[in-house]
């Protein structure tokens, strides 16, 4: 960790004008974003007494290494770059309001030709149209209620598929609940029509659909059609059960987002309900870790920025008014920049009495039962992930915490097919989308610490490149100006908003392994540990921690040690390695599978020059098996469709003694997979 005092700038260089800063780590990583009013007054407080800042506060000044900052001509362009940067740079120390994940949406797929009905939870995809969130029970009687009304498709890809192929619909459309588009009962136009309808009526438009149908139904009734008109009948009671279902809580003119939240010193839960003609049309919730010493306006603030920075397309447009506990900072600006989005203009208020009040209370009570189930919920894996982590970094003397951790696996068969696996561990939990897979080829395949070496070199020698591409990055971005006043504190002002206008129109380069961890965890014992510190010593890596894991006694090896370190068996931090060498031994064991299966499927033909699929298709068909055509000469080859002398005479020098495919060849036992001795 570095001290704040190594790269704290020089007060007289800190502007007093409104701006934005960013903290980096070592590796150049933005880790924090923040706006202030007055830039040195603000940053001044990170380096006055940082002994006596909040402990996560504390963490974020010691895992910086440099603060570099922009001015801008107002606090609306401070909120605007804010953003814009928080978005871009997603800093791991900054307030992220998490959506609870709790109830499921009604999802209407508009982006696909034939629009889809069902139920979704998780990310938001574009093109697709959202309702709620309801609970799981609610959710499912609602849509089977309306399907009756809007037959839109519900069914998977994979059904319409079928369907299409067999000309026959499935069971929904038998029963009425589907329009059937997959067997042309209805066009593409027709059933998109449908799917507007329903997302019209799901947005609020309820009243519209019920009296067009209690008109149909007259109209039924007056020519006598007394069946039409008891479908109708049921249809409309149908559509009031749904719409009834949601309380008028406030006039029938009201549109607003009611927001509320509860808090303690380290979390605080937030709860929204989205009121639309009065009506609550939906609720969502939010779980955050206060970072920094954020009072509640502050927080309020940031909610508003995220939600509706990042969800504006999702939810719709953003109503009239948005009701808030407290008053946010800069309300002004942010209402001005919310009005931007809506395009027309956005009251933030604070209620105090009557019904909007009463809903807050209720807002509020909301919120006060989701950071409670949040805490019990969490209490129990945060604590054992969190003793963990210090067990391990306690028992290994490492002097930093175990923030990111990659495991190590080499998997094969009597050294064919070798391949290796890389998994990743951020504070205790897989990120699955930073597992790689190697495939090892030529010398470095011969025994496992060659593998292991190569594997390690290969990954950190991305990580220096990538490393020196940010680098190189940074200093062109960096002005003659900004470089001069930059001295030895390592900061880069930057002193104008087109400057800062123009670093937020280059996108951040997506880096593939510049984020390198605090420990590599090969699974081995002293050999492989030793091959994997060689391999980062070469490089000059010397801030990446190496370990082993014996499979044998459970050993934990450290790099150039004659004695391994001994975990008690209940120690939390074994049982987290065991799972991390685990899932990296299954990860690599996917991979071999896959490529030997692979292998295993290879022709005999495959290595003949200029021989492709169609061709060796031909071959085949004409001459019954390989066999065959190993043993026919040229002239018999150029019978076969497609085969001219060229290729002719290359099949013939490939299947020859001395051609390629001469070369001795390990039997694979087909059950097994194992290489047989020859």
């Amino acid at each position: 960790m570095a001290d704040p005092s190594s790269y704290r700038p020089q007060t007289g260089e800190i502007p007093t004008n409104p701006g934005v800063y960013r903290f980096r780590d070592p590796h150049g990583r933005v880790i924090y974003v923040g706006k202030a009013k007055n830039l040195r007054s603000r940053l001044n407080s990170y380096f006055a007494n940082p002994a006596g800042l909040l402990p996560k506060t504390h963490a974020m000044v010691y895992a910086a290494s440099s603060v570099e900052w922009t001015v801008v001509g107002s606090e609306l362009e401070s909120l605007q770059l804010e953003y814009t940067w928080i978005k871009e740079f997603k800093p791991r120390f900054n307030v992220v309001f998490r959506d609870d994940k709790t109830y499921p949406y009604l999802a209407v797929t508009m982006g696909e030709k034939l629009p889809r009905v069902q139920v979704m939870r998780g990310e938001r995809r574009k093109g697709t149209r959202y309702f709620g969130p309801y609970t799981a029970g609610a959710i499912r009687e609602t849509m089977d209620t309306l399907l009756r009304v809007f037959p839109v498709r519900s069914c998977s890809p994979g059904v319409l598929k079928r369907a299409q192929a067999s000309g026959r619909p499935c069971l929904l459309g038998y029963i009425d609940k589907c329009s059937a588009p997959c067997v042309g009962r209805v066009t593409p136009e027709e059933h998109r029509a449908l799917a507007e309808d329903f997302c019209a009526f799901m947005g609020g438009e309820a009243k519209r659909f019920i009296s067009r149908l209690e008109k149909e139904m007259g109209a039924a009734v007056a020519v006598l059609d007394y069946e039409r008109a008891a479908r109708l009948r049921d249809d409309i009671t149908a559509l009031k059960k749904v719409f009834e279902r949601n309380a008028v809580v406030l006039a029938e003119d009201t549109d607003a987002d009611v927001f509320a939240l509860h808090e303690d010193e380290l979390e605080a839960a937030v709860q929204v309900f989205h009121v639309r003609g009065g009506r609550v049309r939906g609720q969502r919730g939010w779980v955050v870790e206060k970072v920094e010493d954020f009072t509640t306006p502050d927080l309020v603030e940031h909610l508003l920025q995220q939600v509706y920075g990042e969800d504006a397309e999702i939810q719709g447009r953003l109503p009239r008014e948005v009701l808030v506990p407290v008053e946010p900072s800069n309300p002004q600006d942010l209402a001005e920049w919310l009005g931007g989005i809506r395009g027309a203009r956005v009251d933030i208020r604070v209620p105090q009495r009557g019904d909007k009040a009463a809903l807050m209370s209720t807002v509020r009570e909301n919120a006060e039962h989701a950071l409670r189930l949040h805490k019990t919920r969490r209490a129990g894996d945060l604590t054992v992930r969190s003793q963990a982590l210090q067990e391990l970094q306690e028992a290994l003397e490492l002097p930093v915490p175990l923030l990111r951790i990659e495991c190590y696996d080499v998997s094969h068969v009597q050294g064919t097919n070798v391949v290796a696996s890389m998994v990743v561990v951020e504070d205790g939990l897989p990120k699955k989308s930073d597992y790689r897979k190697f495939s090892i080829t030529g010398s470095a395949a011969t025994d496992d610490t060659a593998a292991m070496h190569d594997v390690l070199t290969r990954r950190f020698r991305h990580y220096l490149v990538d490393k020196t591409a940010q680098v190189d990055a940074a200093e062109l971005v960096a002005t003659p100006a900004a470089a001069g006043a930059n001295g030895s504190n390592g900061t880069v002002p930057i002193t104008t908003a087109e400057a800062a206008l123009s670093d937020t129109t280059t996108p951040a380069p997506k880096a593939k392994f510049a984020y390198p961890p605090n420990l590599v965890v090969v699974d081995g014992g002293k050999p492989q540990v030793n091959a994997a510190a060689r391999a980062l010593e070469a490089l000059g890596v010397d801030d990446v921690y190496v370990v082993g894991l014996a499979k044998r006694l459970e050993e934990v090896w450290l790099p150039d040690s004659d004695f391994p370190v001994i975990l008690p068996r209940a120690s939390q931090g074994l049982y987290m390695l065991q799972r991390i060498r685990d899932e990296a031994h299954r990860f690599a064991i996917s991979f071999h599978r896959q490529k030997r299966g692979k292998a295993m499927t290879v022709s005999a033909l495959d290595g003949v020059p200029g021989l492709g699929d169609s061709k060796r298709k031909a071959l085949l068909a004409h001459f019954g098996s390989v066999k065959k055509i190993k043993a026919a000469s040229a002239e018999e080859l150029k019978a076969a469709k497609g085969v001219g002398p060229a290729l002719a005479a290359a099949i013939v020098t490939h299947f020859s003694p001395g051609g390629e495919s001469a070369e001795t060849v390990p039997a694979i036992n087909m059950t097994t997979g194992e290489v047989l001795e020859t």
